[in-house]
């Protein structure tokens, strides 16, 4: 590595530099000039204040309704094999299923038909003959376990599709335990609009109302009673249990106003599955109820006066438009695959993150301040170049992570001061072999270049080892201990450009344009 820079290499240089500092400029100002895409960084909760959340999977509820869903599987395969049944009793607490066949001679059609039913998950049941001559389905508890990881899973990311709809910015969303999410909003003191949104399952149906008026007080197998979603709207209606059209089957649905009755609504359209279902149940049914059901709770249940087969709807349920707005967020990120409960709730205030910005400032500013001070006292000359590199590393970090929107908590600010450090020691290193150069006799062109080729490799080295734990440390952590392996990954990155390429080049041009007969090391 010769101590010369070309003028395509120093404008390079310069122009990383320059570049930084620009990206640098929107976290120093209120508002941004709107005409330009500035990008800042995020502050995270413990620096900005906010919410947390420790919510909890109904896992119970889970079972409970995939047992009710094998229950109706069990009578419809019975009923398509002409077997007959008697007393299909559900044991949520056991996971079982079990009926009494309607004769001894058709026990083994009976497991054989229950048998042919798909499995969500392999080896989801099995289904075999018991000593009463009763048939019974009992859920595996391994496959339990297996949808119950599923369905946290898949709860995070309809909890991350529902807040960001509201636009929360950058919340953090995590998995704890095997039942538990943890939800940080940073910036949000009152959380209370988010806890309805992710407390309420969003599960919706469309299910045909049962006409006979006895029904609507003793229902009997195969219909329930119904609570109105808003009491005021009357009594609670008997409604058949089969699902005619499942909620999951929409692509869209939003907020609008109502041209009849200027109220707000939702509208919603479904997908070709949705629409050959609803077209189907709306034909065949002309005349009759139609209820939609959201969270077993009737919203409204209109007549259905013509055929639907365009695949869109509106539901009026006497919305505002918040409520609207919810529900029709709520459509659009699916349900969840069981109810959510919040189990713990803490704000933090902004006065609290403010002390934590302050504090966080100050220690690296002190840090700062002795690690120039130290450089310039031992190095000289050399040591003031080694601070420009050191500023323009802390400038380039600040871009990066800006560039990405990253957010900043403590743990994050601990390691941008931890990577000054980090970057002094590989100047105080180049600085430590240039001397010794010089103690060996060599002229000082010859000292700085050997010295810094014998640096190089080591430098490279050491922080090439960091970076790969670092990285290790992103990929597997996480809340803070990501924040704190960000800053130290882009820290590393930006210690060996300014180690390697900027505090070189102040070298080189300096040495070029004195021509000095000693250094000042």
């Amino acid at each position: 590595m010769r101590m010369y820079y070309s003028r395509l290499k120093l404008a390079s240089v310069l122009g990383v530099c320059l570049l930084g500092l620009l990206l640098c400029l929107p976290n120093g100002m209120r508002k941004p000039l709107p005409s330009i895409p500035w990008r800042q960084i995020h502050l995270g909760l413990d620096l900005r204040g906010g919410s947390y959340l420790l919510m909890q999977v109904d896992l119970q509820s889970l079972t409970h309704d995939r047992l009710q869903t094998l229950s109706e599987n069990t009578r419809d395969a019975l009923l398509n094999a002409h077997l007959g049944y008697q007393n299909i009793t559900v044991d949520a607490q056991k996971g079982v299923i079990s009926f009494m066949p309607r004769s001894a001679s058709e026990a083994d059609a009976d497991v054989a038909a229950l048998n042919a039913l798909p499995r969500a998950v392999p080896n989801e049941f099995s289904v075999s003959r018991r000593e009463d001559g009763s048939i019974a389905l009992v859920l595996a508890p391994e496959s339990i376990r297996t949808r119950a990881r599923e369905a946290v899973t898949q709860s995070i990311e309809i909890v991350r599709r529902r807040i960001d709809g509201t636009g929360a910015v950058d919340p953090e969303i995590t998995r704890q335990g095997d039942d538990r999410i943890v939800v940080e909003l940073p910036g949000i003191s009152d959380p209370d609009r988010i806890k309805a949104l992710l407390g309420t399952t969003a599960k919706m149906s469309f299910h045909l109302v049962d006409a006979n008026p006895l029904h609507a007080t003793y229902p009997p197998q195969g219909v329930s009673l119904l609570q109105m979603a808003n009491p005021a709207e009357g009594s609670p209606l008997p409604v058949f249990d089969h699902v005619d059209v499942d909620g999951s089957d929409l692509t869209n649905a939003g907020a609008v106003i109502d041209q009849q009755s200027g109220k707000w609504a939702v509208s919603f359209s479904f997908d070709s599955t949705g629409t050959h279902a609803f077209a189907a149940v709306t034909q065949a049914n002309v005349g009759k109820r139609f209820a939609i059901v959201l969270d077993n709770k009737i919203i409204e249940a209109p007549v259905i006066m013509s055929p639907i087969t365009g695949g869109n709807g509106q539901i009026t349920g006497g919305f505002d438009a918040q409520k609207a707005t919810d529900l029709a967020l709520m459509l659009r990120a699916g349900a969840l695959p069981a109810p959510l409960s919040v189990i713990e709730q803490r704000s933090i205030g902004p006065s609290l993150g403010a002390d934590s910005i302050r504090a966080g400032i100050i220690s690296l500013a002190v840090g700062f301040i002795m690690v120039v001070a130290f450089m310039v006292l031992f190095y000289g000359r050399f040591g003031w170049y080694a601070d420009f590199a050191l500023l323009a590393n802390l400038v380039l970090m600040v871009a990066i992570l800006s560039l990405f929107e990253a957010t900043l908590t403590l743990p994050g600010m601990a390691g941008m001061l931890l990577t000054l450090g980090m970057a002094v020691d590989a100047n105080i290193l180049i600085n430590e072999r240039i001397r010794e150069e010089i103690a060996r006799g060599r002229t000082p062109l010859a000292a700085m270049q050997t010295g810094f080729e014998k640096a190089t490799s080591t430098i490279i080295d050491s922080n090439a080892t960091a970076l790969l734990a670092h990285v290790m440390l992103f990929v597997f952590g996480t809340g803070p201990v990501r924040g704190f392996a960000l800053t130290i990954t882009i820290g590393i990155v930006t210690t060996l450009f300014t180690t390697l390429l900027l505090s070189r080049m102040l070298m080189a041009r300096w040495y070029a344009r004195t021509r000095p007969t000693s250094l000042p090391v």
